[in-house]
């Protein structure tokens, strides 16, 4: 007996002014995806007054919640939101943050350093259940595997990645046949090595030279090849530009970049950016996804920056 697929849910998705752009064009990409609206309002003293539109109307419904922790001035309003949205008696809650903020704080060095990933792990992870159940809690390529277990019971986290979109980009490029895949450390590797089967990778790591840590190619051929260094998320940059030099000095013919989430706190992105044409040391390309929203908007129009949107793959996961 063949199985009948289910129609599609209507899904109302909220946000945060952030990600407004975002949010547009996760619902463009389905007409069961319908944009509902906050009023984000502050008090004299600064705390929140927040007001969830049409909240009556929710009950029995689908309902999501697109988040930007792009500071943690913004962490408790959306949170708050968040608590309240999943206890409207709503049919289902789903949890979209593409970019998991604290990630790359998660380890403990010496006693007293605070791992603060865990800290959000555990806020998130004591989101009330909705009606339907635990919320759904979408996150794209979190920094460190094992934050995966982070989470506790009450949600069910949905683990997705912005590469798929970068293998679609590379598809549509004229030398995706010379393409080779670049990794800059071993924690790149180990996340993303397995999606790449049809590409040739080279794998960097870096070596302490008395005080100077310095990149150096471990494995793999660059000569005559363009090089896309894939990583998860980029901060300074500085990684990346050493890499970039060492894969030019072994012969690259051009370089290029791709991380999901582009951070870049204190406008680093500049040090990317095409002073003139014939800038030597120039990244041919440098695709990031808008997990980022304030990023996204700093680098529009500049190159070699380009946005490859989660919209779409945002929509998907909000039909699971």
């Amino acid at each position: 007996m063949a199985m009948v697929k289910s129609p599609k849910k209507q899904v109302n998705l909220f946000y945060p002014l952030d990600c407004e752009d975002l949010a547009h064009k996760v619902a463009f990409q389905s007409p069961n995806i319908i944009l509902q609206n906050i009023k984000w309002r502050s008090f004299a003293d600064g705390f929140p007054n927040l007001f969830i539109n049409n909240a009556e109307e929710l009950r029995g419904e689908h309902v999501a919640f697109l988040a930007s922790f792009s500071s943690p001035a913004h962490v408790f309003e959306q949170l708050s939101v968040i608590y309240a949205l999943s206890r409207l008696f709503v049919a289902s809650f789903t949890l979209v943050l593409p970019f998991f903020p604290t990630g790359s704080f998660e380890r403990m060095e010496e006693e007293g350093d605070v791992p603060t990933a865990v800290t959000l792990a555990w806020m998130l992870s004591n989101i009330p259940m909705s009606r339907g159940g635990p919320t759904s809690l979408v996150i794209y390529d979190i920094h460190a595997l094992q934050e995966r277990f982070y989470f506790g019971e009450k949600v069910l986290p949905l683990f997705e990645s912005g590469i798929p979109l970068l293998k679609q980009r590379l598809s549509q490029l004229r030398d995706v046949n010379n393409v080779v895949i670049a990794f800059p450390d071993d924690g790149a590797w180990k996340r993303f090595h397995k999606l790449f089967d049809n590409f040739a990778v080279v794998v960097c790591t870096k070596v302490r030279e008395g005080d100077k840590r310095i990149v150096r190619i471990k494995e793999g051929n660059v000569y005559g090849h363009h090089v896309v260094i894939v990583d998860d998320l980029v901060q300074s940059g500085g990684t990346l530009i050493e890499c970039q030099k060492v894969l030019a000095a072994h012969g690259a013919a051009k370089v290029s970049a791709y991380v999901t989430h582009g951070v870049f706190p204190n406008q680093s992105w500049m040090r990317f950016t095409h002073k003139d044409e014939s800038s030597e040391n120039a990244f041919a390309y440098f695709w990031i996804t808008d997990s980022c929203p304030l990023t996204v908007k700093a680098i529009e129009n500049k190159a070699p920056f380009e946005v490859l949107s989660l919209a779409g793959s945002i929509a998907n996961a909000l039909q699971i």
